[in-house]
């Protein structure tokens, strides 16, 4: 039994958050149908090196990046642009239960995919738009990227070093986490979509918007700004209320040490060898570190680099002082905690034999997100589609080839 297992999605989506949506999907057993342009397909597929290496080590076509959101999903190419394409994907339509899309405004209502288009053949459609900026608005016409949206939706002006410190100035997060969010979000209203349409019969439209996501995952700090009506700050790897609540330099790496209360930070002098920290009048409580951190950082940040990572985290465990490794990738694969929730995965693939892949963290007890299918090649599955959900015959397929429209 799959908790989606009933459900069948055809997937207009491309790049990252679109796919990370419908890859959500798939791996609680939606039939995921993604429909790619033929010839070139998703546009991740030429984002490489790296790629996917064969059994021989040798590289293959298959980019990482595109794997690394298309499990579990069937592939097939269908000319969009073409009168015969459009009628094909109306077709398929009718036996799916959503649509994603991460078309421009406007743009599918041309071909007459767009939700009203759909709606009016498929009432119960649960139909999902992924924009930059949403359907509405002054901006609702541009392009939208993550990279972009991450500066316009004031991530960037909370991310980064302090701009005194050196190296200070405002960053990106190191993965796209914008569209990551926004697939999330995106998966959770359509299964709420699905839920409504269960119980009442009646589908529609979900307006997913990239800025829209990032002003939403601010949390805490857009509330505390309408609260206080003050702009936050950077703090690099510190906290704004809490020290010491950061990254410190050992003598070979670094740890994370997070102690939020002054018996957590007695510990960590006393493991340090600087018990005196702990009685100075000047950091005594949270507080007063807060106010005293240009001073007490330099002490600390001496302490800690006179002994190794592991010997730092053994320490610190021991006396119950939250802290932590800063993993490199392999140390994070290599993880026993890690390996031991089967965070990593292959799959059969018909080109590189096998495919490593990172596993869905949702863990079901009923019915668990599985990962049984590897990203598909470009068109792998435009036959078996066409023929299961369609009923096409050979003939009329090799038709549909021999006009290209598939």
């Amino acid at each position: 039994m799959k908790a989606l297992g009933h459900v069948r999605v055809l997937d207009l989506s491309r790049v990252l958050a679109g796919p990370w949506c419908a890859q959500n999907l798939a791996d609680l057993g939606a039939d995921v149908i993604k429909i790619e342009r033929p010839g070139a397909g998703d546009d991740t597929r030429a984002w490489g090196p790296p790629y996917a290496p064969d059994a021989a080590g040798a590289h293959t076509t298959e980019a990482a990046y595109y794997l690394s959101a298309n499990r579990g999903k069937r592939s097939v190419t269908v000319d969009i642009a073409s009168p015969d394409g459009q009628a094909l994907l109306r077709e398929l339509v009718l036996q799916c239960d959503v649509v994603l899309e991460n078309f421009k405004v406007g743009h599918l209502a041309r071909y007459g995919l767009d939700y009203a288009s759909l709606r009016a053949l498929k009432s119960d459609l649960v139909y999902c738009s992924i924009t930059g900026f949403g359907q509405d608005g002054p901006y609702a016409g541009r392009a939208g990227y993550d990279f972009l949206v991450q500066g316009m939706g004031g991530l960037m002006s909370i991310t980064g070093e302090r701009d005194e410190l050196p190296g200070g100035g405002p960053q990106k997060a190191g993965v796209a986490l914008t569209d990551l969010m926004t697939g999330m979000y995106a998966t959770v209203a359509i299964l709420a979509a699905l839920t409504h349409r269960d119980r009442t019969g009646e589908g529609q439209h979900i307006d997913m918007s990239l800025l829209d996501t990032q002003v939403a995952m601010l949390a805490n700090v857009g509330s505390s700004y309408l609260a206080s009506g003050k702009r936050p700050r950077r703090w690099g790897n510190a906290h704004a209320s809490i020290v010491p609540y950061q990254t410190f330099a050992c003598l070979d790496g670094h740890i994370i040490v997070a102690a939020g209360n002054d018996g957590q930070y007695r510990k960590f002098v006393e493991a340090g060898g600087r018990p005196e920290l702990a009685h100075d009048a000047r950091f005594s409580t949270n507080p007063l570190r807060v106010q005293n951190r240009d001073a007490l950082v330099p002490l600390l940040a001496e302490m800690v680099l006179e002994k190794r990572r592991d010997e730092w985290i053994a320490l610190l465990e021991e006396e119950g002082v939250p802290c932590g490794p800063i993993n490199e990738l392999d140390e994070v694969f290599a993880n026993e905690q890690v390996r031991a929730r089967g965070m990593e995965i292959a799959l059969p693939h018909p080109v590189a034999g096998t495919v490593k892949l990172v596993r869905s963290p949702m863990k079901l007890s009923a019915t668990p997100a599985t990962s049984d299918l590897a990203p598909p090649l470009l068109g792998q599955h435009t036959d078996e589609v066409l023929r299961e959900v369609l009923g096409k015959s050979g003939e009329e397929i090799a038709a549909l080839r021999a006009r290209n429209v598939v």
